[in-house]
């Protein structure tokens, strides 16, 4: 069975690196990995897959940035030529990006089988460019991987077949689990900042209501300086975001204890979110990291994907309306333990998923 495994994006190669391990120990299983390029700068892309323990991508497409459209017309045209190549028994794509997207869109249009892992999440907001790549890929896929009950009842509700939803865990817990002793060892992040476990607050933004909102982007700006001066806020900035924070001159709101810096790789990250106080983010993984190291998270939209961190009370939802909506709600969660439970597995959804895709899991 050959399985092309399609990756763009930072979350992406978080969730691949534990499938790719699964699906490489697997016997009469043979991986291609392609890169779309989405992400490319070293810490966003060449860091993590050496942290990662990815193999090298057997395809790299440079995409780059670009408008939504551009970037997935550029996409799609180009891996429809690594699968006419490759003539692979399964395309697999990962979250809700552009790569997503255009990886499934190319493989459906050659009649080759769909399998979406983090399938049947929804933020019910259409304006958002994620939602509308995650419905799209959910409505073409044959094998529908969904980490929790919840994902499974939207794609109920959307009349997907139930032989095609399997519900298997969230791989970022896989990941989680894997690396997160990794950090403890490797990282030196928390020494090189000058920071001490369990005293500072950790953001972080990337998301384009966000960074495309100008009003959005200042509140949370606004927020964190205020949060600030109570609590020492590490900052590692998008790329995407500080350009938004060059052009709407938000720079100088940050001062000492708001500290911007560069973004870092993954065990630096992981190093930050186990020892947080507190992190503040409009990430959906970096949500699900917050829990699994049991700290409180605010998250700076008006929705979540990951419903269920806010019902057990680990999260709470902040529309960046102003910089005083922010630092009451980042102040307010400080301190603050939600209930416990297991809502993305036991950690074995890789193992799950390769079970599928080999045909041994009904």
């Amino acid at each position: 069975m050959k399985v092309v495994s399609v990756i763009g994006a930072r979350p992406q190669f978080i969730k691949a690196a534990a499938v790719s391990r699964a699906l490489r120990a697997a016997p009469g299983v043979m991986e291609v990995l392609l890169h779309t390029g989405q992400h490319y700068d070293e810490n966003m892309s060449e860091l993590f897959f050496r942290e990662l323990e990815l193999p090298e991508p057997d395809y790299n497409l440079g995409i780059g940035s670009g408008t939504h459209g551009a970037q997935t017309a550029r996409t799609l045209e180009k891996v429809e030529q690594v699968l006419l190549q490759e003539k692979p028994d399964w395309v697999l794509v990962y979250g809700d990006t552009n790569s997503t997207l255009a990886g499934a869109l190319a493989a459906v249009k050659l009649h080759t089988p769909v399998a979406h892992v983090e399938a049947g999440l929804r933020a019910f907001n259409r304006r958002m460019p994620e939602e509308i790549n995650r419905v799209l890929t959910d409505h073409v896929s044959e094998l529908l991987f969904a980490p929790t009950e919840n994902a499974v009842a939207n794609l109920r509700q959307e009349g997907i077949p139930e032989k095609c939803i399997h519900l298997v865990g969230d791989v970022m817990y896989d990941a989680a689990l894997y690396y997160g002793e990794k950090a403890d060892g490797r990282s030196q992040i928390l020494h090189h900042l000058g920071l001490q476990p369990g005293t500072y607050i950790l953001a972080t933004v990337h998301r384009a209501e966000n960074t495309d909102a100008p009003e959005h982007l200042r509140a949370i700006v606004e927020g964190l300086a205020q949060v600030a001066a109570e609590i020492p806020v590490a900052f590692p900035v998008h790329p995407r975001t500080r350009k938004a924070l060059e052009a709407e001159g938000l720079l100088g709101l940050t001062g000492a204890r708001l500290r911007l810096i560069e973004p870092v790789g993954y065990l630096d990250m992981v190093m930050l979110e186990k020892h947080a106080r507190l992190i503040a983010t409009d990430s959906g993984g970096v949500q699900r990291e917050a829990f699994f190291y049991r700290v409180p998270c605010v998250t700076l939209r008006g929705e979540t994907e990951w419903v269920e961190l806010v019902e057990l009370g680990w999260n709470r939802l902040c529309l960046p309306v102003s910089g005083t909506v922010v630092a009451h709600a980042i102040l307010e969660m400080v301190g603050k333990k939600g209930a416990e439970a297991t809502p993305y597995g036991n950690g074995t959804a890789a193992r799950l998923i390769v079970a599928r895709l080999s045909g041994e899991m009904a």
